[in-house]
């Protein structure tokens, strides 16, 4: 790093710091850096420590730390503090374990490391070393070990143990097979035992449950920090029981029974928690009873050369009273009520003591200005001349003119840019530009005195020492500010089959495409005549069970609808499903009709053509201040493309809230009044018109727009103003609600209506817009997800565009799931109010929400609480949003009418109360709500706990848990919003149909028909069914799990070919081991029938010495085949002309089953491959 660093060496001040620090004089401030020249300066200085900590005073500013020093040192890290006062949840994300978890590794690992923290981590207790290092798995390949002792020590070390590993801190065990899912690694280990001994270990993909690579050895860390077991969890179970006694006891002399019993009944929980439970959750704030010498955050370094750097003593003296007072406060309250111990309030060391314990290591501290007052005595404070370049923003000449400035006086100039590309290209603009400019990889070459270099890396910002004078400029500098590099998806596993199935359970309604609607009962294995399979139970009306062989299970899928009504039964053996169907299919006809029609009827008609994308555009669009996702950018492309095309542009954009929808209409409205044209936004609420209009007005503050709203919240002299400026063509963009299709509103050249949430909008109003949109090109947004089925099917006959992947930069929400407790709901609030912030309070019950609102107002009297919910007038509801947007009010209590559309960035933690009562697509849309910025959001989901519900509480627990960062409970709630946006889409009558039959036989119905009326050939579908005497089935100690079960046997019915059976040979290879006799058989029954069915045949029987197959009578048979393909086989196989037409194939069987069951395949594997000559 000579390039950074020799020029420091020629700073007197840095050889005094250098000088001092090596000495261990005391601590030393330099004031007057520049922001990011610190991080240059703190390199320069690191180098002589093996452990370098950063501490600063807010997370996100450790978080840039950590993105920019980077440039100087790839090994740094940042180190979360614990939050101290949230620890009381039953569950919670792991994101923060995590963080800290990869610290731990690093120091246990004993490398050069740069840690960037906050004061608090140093404030609170850690478990000491020595038991970290107790608790590491080793294991490499040929080392003995037995299966249930690897499980017992992860179990120890907090992994959780679960069906199927999906997430970080999760193992799995199934028939020799372990998974495991360490913390600080990117992908899970599998590790395959051979009886005692590791027989080998690989590295597998999460998604798709496929291995990666084969490893020699692993090392695997805890997954906790709160390491307790055996003698530490007795002996302080002991400590926490003696202590709650004790506090009982004079809680009860001062009369205080309430709070006595509550310290009594929280021992009693935990204890039940941990005894029958085995939860070991929540157990971070009783560190001290199980650990009596926990140690400080330093004390983790040992005898290693710490050397520690701080930013900006002032704001972390701050950050750490603020800590400290919120902490005290905190526990005051608790203790009160009877809610913690004293050894719990002990978790926090004073600020005082930590600036001590900070003071045994060599301290050096950076501050842009001087303060008088600090909290740690200097030794010595040095001040800097730096000076902060100023930006360029593009401005070619003004850089030209600097860097000419700077080589006449004999600076050393360097580049520092973000893409390589970038950097080779600017060492050529600026050599043609008339200064020698030169690209260089070499870190550790000298600069000379008038040399000008560009180089790859990162710096947040300029910087210029003008006394040695050396000058860095980085590309913002240059191009003005930078874009988040995001970064590269993942898609190695893409497209998963059907995947619904996995959350089949027992007593769920299936359809059956052939039988209706019935009950899903479990699968049954039955054997008849020696020959056992396994069949699906599905129950129908008055009882009649129908038994579905396991290869036909794609004709079965889970009944799917809108508003989970209970839909009614099919009986076996009447007409009455055959009419649903009959009726569902005119219905879908005339939908595919309707469609196909009104898409032709575009086509021919032809609309304004735009230009390409002017100067103005793109400098436009690179003022987007985030990286667009490459869903957006596909959306973007298409809608120009539409625009630029003859044809009148019809294009629906569908994406989550805060996926970027808005800035592709943004783009569109740019694209349409650079030509000039004027542009209508539609929105279905009075405060969305408001909140677009704001983001418009923003976006575009720097071009000569006009934009104007139509709404309710404007006066009418203001409306009529820009009523008239319409008409005259003096308006480029309105916002507005339905007030825009008022007849008053005329427009002089109106060329794109985007209009957001249509679905919303009432029948007349629609008939407005019908009008409007005659003849200009329409652009329309919705939130509810559009079912990747139901898009495919209308691929050709509607322009769609769907945002799935979702921006960068948002922080996983920190989800909390505890019992109702009113402390922790006044802590939630006050620290979210502390922080600038907003709070909603989910309460879903109107008649009393007036008083949890005033409840709120008793717990918090400082913030300012009002309540909101559907029954309101609409004009009152209104307003109160529209103040709850303007940060009028904190605290808003409302029903789940904030599901829909308002994006709010700075409502950040959210309370859910009586979470247990909400579906989880509802929890998951309202969670969606908050977590719109980059600071950390806090979702609270609140359950009253009732003794009758623990078993229940804790699967309901488990639900929930799923549904935090923890879990995949999103596939879940996905589902029933997509079929809204179905409905929404094909409109509200089809939605009856979409209920009869069920929605995913309604989307494969609505396809045929489509195709159908594009003139497409459209095969009618058949059932093909294999019934061999072989015995065919997953055997229940190879795969135990019921849901893994399942989804196997589906993922096999689905099997299209040699291509699919191989790749099922080879997971099931992978995941489970060696694949038993009836699951091989299954596999090739499975493909024996796909082969099949491309033949036409609709049946085919074979037991032992004869196979029976049946073909469709409409088949295309080449007859002219026929006789020869009769010929080859000696009068054994006979043509049947009879009933259904097909053959009859007789051999002579072995008599010993088993190789009788290995002819049966081989010769219908044969047979159809003989076969192939007819068709």
């Amino acid at each position: 790093m000579n390039l950074l660093n020799a020029p420091l060496q020629e700073l007197a001040e840095y050889e005094k710091v250098q000088e001092l620090l090596r000495k261990s004089a005391g601590p030393v401030e330099v004031t007057g850096c520049a922001e990011s020249q610190k991080l240059h300066l703190i390199s320069g200085l690191a180098g002589d420590y093996d452990v370098k900590l950063i501490v600063t005073y807010d997370e996100l500013k450790a978080k840039e730390i950590v993105q920019d020093y980077s440039f100087y040192d790839k090994s740094v890290y940042y180190y979360p503090a614990k939050d101290l006062i949230f620890y009381q949840a039953d569950v919670f994300g792991n994101r923060i374990t995590t963080e800290r978890m990869r610290v731990i590794r690093k120091i246990l690992e004993g490398n050069q490391i740069t840690i960037v923290t906050t004061i608090d981590s140093f404030m609170h207790p850690v478990v000491p070393l020595s038991v970290y290092e107790k608790n590491i798995l080793s294991l490499k390949k040929g080392d003995v070990a037995e299966e249930s002792a690897i499980a017992y020590r992860l179990s120890g070390m907090g992994y959780r143990n679960v069906a199927q590993v999906e997430e970080p801190g999760q193992f799995s065990i199934r028939g020799g097979i372990i998974d495991v899912f360490d913390l600080t690694e990117e992908n899970p280990f599998r590790i395959e035992m051979w009886g005692d001994e590791v027989d080998s270990i690989r590295s597998f993909d999460v998604q798709s449950q496929r291995s990666i690579e084969k490893l020699r050895s692993i090392t695997v860390y805890p997954a906790t920090e709160m390491i307790v077991s055996g003698t530490v969890l007795a002996e302080g179970l002991k400590r926490i029981e003696k202590d709650a006694k004790k506090n009982e006891k004079t809680l009860r002399d001062a009369f205080k029974t309430e709070e006595a019993y509550r310290i009594k009944k929280q021992f009693e929980e935990l204890k039940e928690q941990i005894e029958e439970f085995k939860n070991l959750c929540n157990l971070e704030s009783y560190i001290r009873y199980f650990y009596p010498e926990a140690e400080k955050f330093l004390d983790l370094f040992g005898e290693r050369k710490v050397g520690v750097f701080i930013d900006e003593i002032s704001k972390i003296d701050a950050h750490g009273k603020a800590v400290e007072t919120e902490f005290a406060d905190s526990m005051s309250h608790r203790a009160e009520k009877g809610y913690v111990l004293p050894g719990q309030m002990a978790l926090l060391q004073s600020l005082k003591a930590t600036y001590a314990d900070l003071q045994k290591k060599p301290i050096m501290a950076v501050s842009v200005l001087d303060y008088t007052k600090s909290p740690i005595k200097f030794v010595e404070r040095l001040p800097l001349q730096v000076i902060s370049v100023s930006p360029y923003n593009g401005s070619v000449d003004s850089l030209m003119k600097d860097l000419k400035r700077f080589k006449k006086n004999g600076y050393r100039v360097l580049l520092v840019s973000s893409s390589r590309t970038r950097a080779k290209r600017l060492a050529e603009d600026i050599t043609a530009e008339g200064v020698y400019a030169f690209y260089s990889e070499n870190k550790d070459r000298e600069l000379q005195p008038g040399e000008v270099m560009t180089l790859y890396g990162r710096v947040r910002q300029g910087f210029e020492y003008p006394l040695i004078r050396f000058v860095v400029l980085s590309d913002t500098d240059i191009f003005g500010a930078e874009r988040k590099k995001k970064k590269k998806k993942n898609s190695a596993y893409s497209g998963q089959k059907i995947k619904d199935f996995s959350e089949l359970k027992v007593g769920d309604y299936v359809v059956h495409e052939n039988y209706g609607m019935g009950i899903y009962r479990g699968i049954d294995k039955i054997t008849t005549d020696g020959v056992t399979k396994d069949y699906m139970k599905i129950e129908y009306k008055d009882g009649a069970n129908l038994y579905v062989l396991a290869t036909a299970f794609d004709l079965i899928q889970k009944y799917a609808s809108a508003d989970a009504k209970k839909p009614k039964l099919n009986k076996l053996g009447t007409q009455e499903w055959h009419k649903t169907k009959t009726k569902v299919r005119e219905a879908v006809s005339g939908v595919a009709k309707e469609l196909v029609e009104l898409y032709a009827k575009r086509q021919q008609t032809t609309g304004y053509r735009y230009g390409k994308d002017t100067v103005w555009q793109k400098e436009f669009e690179e003022l987007f201040p985030y990286e667009e996702t490459e869903d957006q950018l596909a959306a973007i492309e298409a809608t120009k493309a539409d625009m630029e095309s003859g044809k009148i542009m019809e294009r629906l954009i569908c994406g989550d809230v805060g996926y970027g929808k808005t800035e592709i209409a943004i783009r569109a409205a740019f694209k349409a009044v650079m030509e000039g044209k004027q542009v209508v936004y539609l929105v279905p609420t009075t405060i969305l018109a408001q909140q677009h209009y704001n983001t418009f007005v923003q976006r575009m503050k720097d071009f000569p727009m006009r934009i104007e709203l139509l709404s309710r919240f404007r006066t009418p002299t203001q409306n009529k103003k820009t009523i008239e400026d319409l008409k005259k063509g003096m308006v480029d963009i309105v916002v507005g609600t339905h007030r825009v299709l008022s007849d008053d509103v005329q427009l002089k050249n109106l060329g794109l209506l985007i209009i957001d949430e249509e679905q919303r909008f009432g029948v007349t109003h629609k008939e407005k817009i019908k009008k409007l949109r005659a003849d200009v090109d329409v652009l329309t947004l919705t939130a509810t997800p559009i079912p990747r089925t139901l898009h495919m099917s209308l691929i050709g006959i509607r322009d769609m565009s769907i945002l799935e992947e979702p921006p960068q930069d948002r922080l996983p929400i920190q989800t909390f799931v505890m019992e109702y407790n009113e402390e922790m709901v006044r802590e939630a609030i006050v620290r979210e109010l502390a922080r600038g912030g907003q709070v909603y309070y989910v309460y879903n019950r109107v008649n009393d929400i007036a008083d949890v609102a005033a409840m709120v107002s008793r717990l918090v009297p400082e913030a300012r609480v009002s309540f909101a919910h559907g029954q309101m007038k609409e004009t009152e509801l209104e307003q109160i949003m529209y103040d709850f947007i303007n940060g009028e009010i904190d605290v808003l209590v409302s029903t789940t009418i904030i599901e829909t559309g308002l994006d709010i960035s700075n409502v950040n933690t959210m309370i859910i109360h009586d979470s247990d009562r909400l579906g989880l697509s509802q929890l998951y849309q309202l969670r969606g709500r908050v977590g719109r910025s980059n600071k950390t959001a806090y979702a609270f989901l609140m359950y009253r706990r009732n003794k009758i519900l623990k078993e229940d509480a804790e699967k309901r627990l488990q639900a929930i848990r799923e549904f935090t960062e923890l879990g995949s409970g999103f596939k879940i709630s996905m589902r029933d919003l997509e079929i809204r946006g179905a409905g929404n889409i094909l409109g509200l009558k089809q939605h009856g149909h979409m209920e009869a039959v069920g929605y995913d036989l309604y989307c494969k119905m609505l396809n045929a028909e489509v195709m159908k009326q594009k003139g497409e050939s459209v095969q009618e579908d058949f059932e093909t069914l294999v019934d061999l005497d072989v015995d065919a089935y997953i055997p229940m100690e190879y795969i135990v799990n019921e849901v893994q079960k399942l989804e196997m046997y589906q993922r096999i019915a689905a099997i299209e070919g040699k291509v699919d059976y191989e790749q099922m040979e080879e997971e099931l290879l992978d995941r489970f081991g060696t694949i038993p006799k009836p699951a091989a058989h299954l596999l090739r029954i499975a493909l024996i029938r796909a082969t099949a069915h491309r033949m036409y045949v609709t049946e085919i029987k074979g037991s032992f010495g004869k196979i029976k197959i049946s073909v469709k009578p409409d088949a295309p048979v080449k007859t002219e085949n026929l006789e020869s393909f009769l010929k080859q086989y000696d009068g054994k196989m006979q043509f049947v002309r009879t009933g259904m037409p097909g053959f009859e194939y007789k051999y002579e069987k072995h008599g010993l089953i088993e190789k009788d069951e290995v002819l049966l395949l081989e010769k219908t594997e044969q047979l159809l491959c003989d076969m192939e000559v007819l068709f």
